[in-house]
């Protein structure tokens, strides 16, 4: 089959708006429990910490800065972290304990009870994010999962999983950083920091 630009244009919308769509119907629920529990965890002092792998790793970065600096406009800052971003700590542990614990140690580290990770995976299978969730739940911190396809090996592990509906890498990854935005957009909302946008009337 000969590629055409239009061809692909139209396929790749298609596909992303299929997910969006099913993402929309499914997620809703465990939407609210991540809200509702990081909106806890802030108000009682803990922290959100997000890690993953690759352009998980980017995503837990973004997250975590819309957070602590802004999400549209200028509040309070959350407290949030990405276990991605300290290059000593990750090649000290990768060196000295191996890749597969390369999160885990550092929840052990900075994770209290009553804090929250998400853990963003496409697979739900990497080693170094299922031993951080491991970790985090013999501490009593409150596991939430960004995954897509079976859920994978997270599924099990994570109290609050938002698995988006889709077997495309690309579109799994498209839903996290949606979900993880809206997110952000809906905690800096509940916890009074900013207020909701007002609503427009409706023109005929």
């Amino acid at each position: 089959m000969t590629f055409t630009y239009p061809a692909f244009w139209q396929a790749e919308f298609d596909e992303h708006e299929t997910v969006a769509k099913a993402t929309r119907q499914t997620l809703v629920e465990p939407f609210e429990e991540l809200v509702m529990a990081a909106t806890a965890s802030i108000k009682a002092g803990g922290k959100i910490m997000f890690f993953g792998n690759g352009g998980s790793a980017s995503d837990a970065q973004h997250l975590a800065t819309e957070l602590t600096v802004r999400y549209i406009t200028n509040r309070a800052p959350i407290a949030a972290v990405a276990l991605t971003t300290d290059t000593s700590a990750l090649t000290a542990i990768g060196n000295d304990f191996g890749f597969e614990q390369l999160f885990s140690r550092q929840v052990a580290a900075l994770g209290k009870k009553g804090d929250v990770v998400i853990a963003i995976s496409t697979s739900g299978n990497s080693k170094n994010v299922i031993n951080a969730l491991v970790e985090a739940r013999r501490m009593g911190i409150v596991t939430v999962g960004f995954s897509g396809k079976t859920g994978g090996d997270m599924a099990g592990l994570c109290d609050i999983l938002l698995n988006v509906p889709s077997t495309t890498t690309a579109r799994i990854q498209e839903m996290h950083i949606t979900l993880g935005q809206m997110m952000c957009g809906a905690l800096e909302q509940n916890l009074g920091l900013v207020s909701a946008p007002a609503k427009t009337a409706k023109t005929a």
